[in-house]
């Protein structure tokens, strides 16, 4: 896996105004982690560059999510790519009917989701790659329904269970500024305190 410079500059906000080719993965500290995004609103060509370019960072770092903001961008929007589950029939797609727990293994772009909880909450491990090495139990609800706008401008509705219900919400924390460390339990947050310190002090 490729170094990480660790930068606290932002991208220009403005959806026209943003240099696909000098975005990068943004680590703890860096102070766009925790800034709550903003509406895209408009889809542009520069905005289906960047969700292109999101996507292979992700790629490249070996994740199923990339938001916005880890790569430096304030705005509200993510991608994600699950493979195919072995266990399910049905793939992502806009209108779909019943809950998928995977995109099939093709590229989901999200821009402005807004998300509906359902069914219980559930604790599972789960990483980051802006908190590299550094793992812990989080509780979410096992079922989420979202509505979020596509590369071509138009609304879709996903219902989501299992992984990707994880993978959406992880996501959107990201949009709130909020991380996987601030949902950890106790013992969690002891185990993983000195791995957190060493990327802070990295980062000075």
């Amino acid at each position: 896996m490729p170094e990480h410079a660790q930068s606290t500059s932002h991208q220009p906000s403005g959806p026209d105004a943003v240099d696909p080719s000098g975005l990068f993965l943004r680590l703890h500290p860096d102070t766009i982690l925790r800034v709550k995004a903003e509406p895209v609103g408009t889809i542009t060509d520069n905005v289906r560059e960047v969700a292109q370019r999101m996507l292979e960072i992700m790629h490249l770092e070996e994740g199923i999510g990339l938001a916005a903001p880890q790569v430096g961008l304030p705005w509200r929007m993510f991608v994600c790519r699950l493979p195919a589950d072995p266990s399910a029939d049905a793939s992502v797609g806009p209108g779909l009917d019943g809950f998928v727990s995977d995109t099939d293994g093709k590229p989901l772009v999200c821009v402005d989701p807004v998300l509906k909880p359902a069914g219980d909450l559930e604790p599972f491990e789960e990483g980051c790659l802006s908190l590299p090495d550094i793992r812990g139990q989080v509780n979410r609800p096992t079922l989420v329904a979202m509505e979020a706008t596509a590369l071509d401008g138009q609304r879709y509705t996903v219902q989501a269970a299992g992984l990707l219900a994880r993978c959406i919400q992880h996501e959107v924390d990201h949009l709130d500024g909020v991380l996987i460390i601030d949902k950890f339990g106790q013992l969690d947050r002891l185990r993983t305190r000195s791995a957190v310190r060493r990327l802070e002090r990295k980062a000075r």
